[in-house]
């Protein structure tokens, strides 16, 4: 079964995409930039705010249709060309220190939301042993 789950922002109508999808025990995540209801970037300038938001952002993607931060397998980052790295390393290891997941980070010329330097990814695999109850019903087909 394939359920999607929307944020409600308009660039997702606009491009045909949903902010989670999971099919079976699997959930990606679409690139999850920092940005407020408006889709103005939040904390200018600052990577590591950036990336610690967009993460949490990304895992809310995660945990709404039923996974957790444990389940986290991947997990994809990319920087605007000149952004410091370290500062994205630094929120990374805040967010998974427990879990760990694969992690591939790349820079990039730029991001389409302006003044977004960072942008996030995340793949989990739920693990059906550990779970005791079904995923929600919320999200659409």
């Amino acid at each position: 079964m394939r359920r999607l789950l929307r944020s409600g922002g308009g660039f997702e109508d606009a491009a045909a995409y949903s902010r989670a999808v999971r099919v079976g025990q699997r959930i990606v995540t679409s690139g999850t930039a920092a940005l407020d209801e408006n889709g103005v970037a939040l904390h200018p300038g600052d990577v590591y705010a950036q990336t610690r938001d967009a993460i949490s952002m990304a895992l809310a993607g995660i945990t709404g249709l039923g996974g957790t931060v444990a389940d986290v397998t991947r997990s994809r980052i990319y920087l605007t060309a000149g952004a410091d790295w370290r500062g994205m390393v630094v929120a990374h290891r805040e967010a998974f220190a427990q879990v760990n997941p694969a992690n591939t980070t790349v820079y990039v010329h730029s991001l389409i939301p302006q003044g977004a330097l960072v942008e996030v990814e995340l793949e989990a695999e739920i693990d059906a042993e550990a779970h005791d109850q079904p995923a929600p019903a919320g999200g659409g087909a």
